[in-house]
């Protein structure tokens, strides 16, 4: 992945980034991460991303959700 600035050559790559609620997304190489997020891994083409976020985000609930929940002994629907 040859100059970053431009985005040249990183047209068909992506990051997986997750945020600090454990949310993630794909980011086109190249680009900025946006503040608050950070890049899981290497970048690899957009089908590769989304597995990996299929695989690995299973509750789509936010962290502070799941950690109050959790502090609360609650129960979720």
């Amino acid at each position: 992945m040859e100059n970053t600035d431009t985005g040249e050559g990183v047209e068909d790559a992506y990051f997986v980034v997750v945020n600090d609620e454990e949310q993630h997304s794909i980011w086109a190489a190249g680009r900025p991460v946006p503040d608050g997020w950070r890049t899981v891994g290497e970048a690899r083409d957009k089908a590769a991303c989304l597995a990996y976020i299929e695989e690995h985000w299973t509750d789509m609930r936010p962290k502070s959700v799941r950690d109050a929940l959790a502090a609360s002994g609650g129960h979720h629907a």
